[in-house]
Formats: C-alpha cells, sequence, structure tokens
C-alpha cells in the first residue's frame, strides 16, 4: 500500500472513532477551507471563460456529435 492510501485509511479509522465533537468540527472547517481554494481562478482563468461563454452565446461553437463525426472523416482520409 503506498503512502497516501495509507495515510487515508488511516484518517478514515480516527475520524469513524472519534466522539470528539470538536475535533470533528475542526476536521470539517480545514475540509471546507481547501474546497474552496478549489474554486479560486486566476485573473487569465476568469478571462478564458467569460470568453467562452461569450462564444457560446454567439452561436460560435460545434457540437461534439459534429466534432467527432468530422474527426472520423478526416481519420478515414488518413
Amino acid at each position: 500500500m503506498d503512502m497516501t492510501a495509507q495515510i487515508k485509511k488511516n484518517l478514515i479509522s480516527r475520524i469513524k472513532d472519534s466522539k470528539d465533537l470538536n475535533f470533528l468540527k475542526a476536521l470539517q472547517t480545514i475540509f471546507d477551507s481547501s474546497e474552496q481554494d478549489l474554486y479560486q481562478l486566476s485573473s487569465e482563468k476568469q478571462s478564458a471563460i467569460e470568453k467562452g461563454r461569450k462564444e457560446i452565446k454567439e452561436g460560435n461553437f460545434h457540437k461534439n456529435d459534429e466534432v467527432i463525426s468530422e474527426m472520423r472523416e478526416w481519420l478515414k482520409k488518413k
């Protein structure tokens, strides 16, 4: 078992066995704050998302099925 899996297993076991409400609340706070960091985007990423949304509103996109079909046709020619 790798180190990450071992640590996860140990933590899960300790959390399951804990009856300390303050400890569990502290863990919840840690998890909540680490999840918030996942959703903080740089200004460049925010701009790229806005650009993509604008292109979609303007109809500047291709449906997935269309792209797959075009790629299959292209691959047949190779």
